[in-house]
């Protein structure tokens, strides 16, 4: 019998900074309670969908940044009516927020997003690892991108959790942009990645006509949905917000890499898609075969490196220890 989950992305619009945290959590419930109306058992939220996002702002001020913006404990007061809710309609969801979190004495700051169960407990935390934009002040841009700034480097790895029946990884925003988060969540099992996003129509670091971030935010979900044999749901946060625009095209992408739900509006939207889990089963038993097919011993540049560096064509690539000149060698699994 195949495995069928309804899912939900739970789209939100903008969220200004005159908005609460009570108006937020209002919103968000609105949101679940319509898609559980439709059927869904799982809702993908967006990232950072309590408050405006705040990166866009130069904030000299960490306790106003930490009291305005950041959680100290989930549940909160502020959201206590979301996991009461959630709980009462027995359905599960993704929900990005900006956690301060107390890491062996010492108060860290990471952008997060945790997966809350039927019952209400919190099943699986992540916390960001790709941090785009910058972190010193740049006062002549239109707008600042300081994730960097605001947020460390997320430390809990790439990890999937056993939810729903599923086998469920979690990531945020830029990830999406990383084929090696895909992989890793992947070469555990990985059924449904969810994802929230909160990206601006503008590219703050060079022009790029808005249709083209569009254009590639689509084809990176195709891709990355397809090249894992996942179901991948991306959720955003968008519309004018503060006065600065950010997109929508929160979308349900199929294993096949097609779309198979994408919203239509830059406002609260829920798009829904009864998810077949099993679908992806012929891929990865033959096209995505892993254990056929990968070769992670020519793979460990990608572990090795940061940066792209250029070898001339003239002066190939010195072999690792225990690697022939061909690059060939004893495997090992990265």
């Amino acid at each position: 019998m195949a495995r069928r989950v309804k899912i939900a992305a739970a789209q939100l619009g903008p969220l200004n900074r005159s908005d609460s945290r009570a108006a937020a959590v209002k919103r968000l419930i609105a949101l679940m309670r319509e898609a559980h109306a439709r059927g869904a058992r799982f809702v993908v939220f967006p990232e950072l969908a309590l408050t405006t996002f705040f990166p866009r702002w130069w904030i000299a001020d960490q306790d106003e940044v930490d009291r305005r913006y950041f959680e100290t404990a989930m549940p909160s007061p502020d959201t206590q009516a979301l996991f009461d809710e959630g709980r009462r309609l027995g359905i599960g969801y993704y929900l990005g927020y900006a956690e301060i979190a107390d890491v062996h004495g010492r108060l860290r700051r990471f952008n997060t997003a945790i997966l809350v169960g039927p019952d209400g407990s919190i099943v699986g935390k992540y916390r960001k690892v790709h941090l785009p934009g910058h972190a010193e002040h740049k006062p002549q841009a239109a707008f600042q991108h300081l994730e960097k700034k605001y947020f460390e480097v997320g430390d809990l790895g790439f990890r999937v959790w056993r939810y729903l029946d599923t086998i469920t990884g979690m990531l945020i925003c830029n990830d999406r942009r990383w084929p090696e988060a895909f992989r890793v969540l992947a070469l555990q099992g990985a059924e449904i990645v969810a994802l929230g996003f909160n990206t601006p129509t503008e590219n703050l670091h060079y022009p790029e006509p808005p249709a083209l971030r569009v254009h590639h935010h689509l084809i990176m979900a195709q891709s990355m949905a397809f090249q894992n044999a996942t179901w991948l749901v991306e959720t955003a946060k968008c519309g004018v917000e503060d006065g600065f625009r950010m997109f929508g095209h929160s979308l349900i992408v199929a294993p096949s890499g097609e779309i198979a739900a994408k919203s239509t509006t830059e406002d609260d939207e829920v798009i829904c898609f009864d998810c077949d889990i099993d679908l992806a089963q012929n891929l990865k038993r033959t096209m995505f075969d892993f254990a056929a097919h990968r070769r992670p011993e020519h793979y460990r540049l990608i572990v090795e490196r940061v940066g792209a560096e250029v070898t001339p064509a003239n002066e190939p690539r010195q072999p690792h220890a225990g690697e022939t000149a061909s690059g060939a060698g004893v495997s090992s699994r990265v």
